[in-house]
């Protein structure tokens, strides 16, 4: 069985996580979606928050599994018989970040891969920090992100304003 982990702090998940996530799962047996914790970031959900999100948007792919991990990747990958780490990549900054990246995970556990998938069009430009903002200013984010957590996402950055 062919299994890969898709890593991110989701917060929130957008159209794009979930793009990146179905392209994945049509490529591999079983795709994790690892809610890791991320030292550079501070969230807005909590973990368990972003599980819960995440699975409302993906219930209906069967070869998904949403779980938190608040340590290495590469390390998730070792427990859980993964070789291969999906990440999305938007731009040159995230190439830049993903590369660096890439260095230390083959460095650490040289048998795991890390694939590199491109956002469609409509994707290119959807951010975390982008839509929080949309919602403080009373924006439609509907096009950003997935129907099943609108509401969520708009109720927990209108209480922040």
């Amino acid at each position: 069985m062919k299994k890969a982990v898709y890593p991110g702090s989701f917060d929130p998940f957008s159209n794009g996580h979930l793009d990146i996530v179905k392209r994945a799962s049509k490529m591999f047996d079983e795709i994790h979606i690892l809610v890791s914790h991320n030292i550079a970031k501070k969230t807005n959900f909590t973990s368990e928050e972003r599980v819960n999100l995440i699975k409302k948007c993906v219930s209906t792919l069967k070869n998904v599994v949403v779980k938190t991990y608040d340590g290495l990747v590469v390390n998730y990958c070792k427990e859980n018989d993964i070789s291969i780490i999906v990440r999305g990549l938007r731009n040159y900054n995230d190439y830049e970040a993903e590369f660096n990246l890439f260095q230390y995970n083959k460095d650490i556990a040289p048998k795991v891969e890390t694939i590199l998938l491109l956002p469609t069009t409509k994707n290119q430009f959807v951010s975390s920090s982008a839509i929080k903002e949309l919602v403080q200013f009373d924006c439609d984010i509907s096009k950003y992100v997935p129907k099943e957590i609108i509401e969520d996402i708009t109720l927990k950055f209108k209480n922040k304003a």
